[in-house]
């Protein structure tokens, strides 16, 4: 089971947390985890190794993959925040 299921954190959580906590979550994921959350996130996306060889012809690396992540949570975090 991946990190992020059983670090006892949801996306919801994750906007909740203060920026410095989220890096330090988000760089304890692996490569499949970053992988996971974001299919898991992002229903639309390409993500895959398998998905992203047929559409791109590469593989997202693991820092791509946080890039994207920080991106996603950034997008959908309150304004108060």
């Amino acid at each position: 089971m991946s990190f992020w299921k059983t670090s006892g954190y949801t996306y919801r959580s994750f906007t909740d947390l203060p920026e410095d906590k989220i890096v330090l979550l988000i760089n304890a994921f692996s490569r499949e985890d970053i992988i996971e959350w974001l299919s898991w996130n992002d229903h639309n996306g390409i993500y895959t190794d398998e998905q992203s060889l047929k559409e791109f012809g590469n593989v997202m690396s693991l820092e791509e993959g946080i890039e994207i992540i920080f991106r996603q949570i950034e997008e959908n975090r309150s304004p108060a925040q």
